[in-house]
């Protein structure tokens, strides 16, 4: 208890998941927590367990892939708690059918890569402004081991791989000054956007290649299994790890 005594967190996606998950974990440690998405009562009900058992938490309304919205989201932040200390970039979606490739629509991308790619920009951009003033902070980036290794859909392994590359960015241009941005990398998570995917719109030939790359008899992570790790690299313990993937998989894709 109390590792994140006293830091002011930003959860995208913490209506659920891991980011509910996530939210939960670090108001127990001490944290101001700020749970950000765009369904209002789902928001709401993680917000109320977390008062219910003595947290702390704001929660406020953003579509995370609309610039207006990050800057308005991280100015309430601002006004209401002075500071942000933590954020954890863990919006994100998942097209229907991991359509490969030759598949993929112009729609798929664009929707995806908004949310799961510019939304993570947007917000580490907004976030990062207000981290300089006190050369102090951490940004967690909530990427996939599709992004490392391919294993997805073509629109959804791009955002990712460009998260990888941003969180290495990001680490670089702050490196000595205190502000530092690393990555979670997990495999399958039980959560309610992956398990309600129809497995009748899986293509089966990308679903084939992508098993030839996993141990599909080790067990999925859980969202508290990833949170762990985040509350980690959220905490002053991890203050020397910086720009660096960290894989959360249970050893599947060795």
């Amino acid at each position: 208890m109390g590792r994140l005594d006293g830091k002011v967190a930003i959860i995208t996606g913490g209506n659920s998941g891991v980011g509910a998950a996530t939210a939960e974990l670090f108001a127990k440690e001490g944290a101001k927590v700020v749970i950000t998405a765009r369904r209002v009562p789902q928001l709401e009900e993680v917000a109320n367990k977390i008062r219910a058992n003595g947290g702390e938490v704001l929660a406020i309304s953003c579509d995370v892939s609309k610039v207006e919205a990050v800057e308005d989201m991280v100015k309430q932040v601002v006004d209401t708690y002075g500071r942000i200390d933590v954020l954890v970039n863990n919006a994100g979606v998942l097209e229907a059918g991991l359509k490969p490739i030759d598949c993929c629509t112009d729609e798929d991308l664009e929707w995806v890569l908004g949310i799961n790619t510019k939304g993570c920009l947007y917000c580490t951009r907004a976030v990062v402004k207000e981290m300089m003033k006190n050369n102090s902070g951490s940004i967690i980036n909530l990427d996939s081991v599709a992004g490392a290794f391919g294993t997805g859909g073509a629109s959804y392994v791009t955002s990712k791989a460009a998260v990888i590359g941003l969180t290495k960015h990001t680490a670089l241009r702050f490196t000595g000054t205190g502000i530092r941005c690393n990555s979670v990398n997990p495999s399958t998570i039980v959560t309610p956007m992956t398990m309600t995917t129809d497995p009748k719109t899986l293509d089966p030939n990308m679903m084939g290649q992508m098993n030839k790359h996993m141990n599909l008899s080790v067990p999925p992570c859980m969202p508290i299994d990833v949170a762990n790790v985040l509350l980690f690299l959220a905490s002053d313990e991890s203050r020397a790890i910086t720009g660096q993937v960290i894989v959360s998989d249970f050893g599947a894709t060795l």
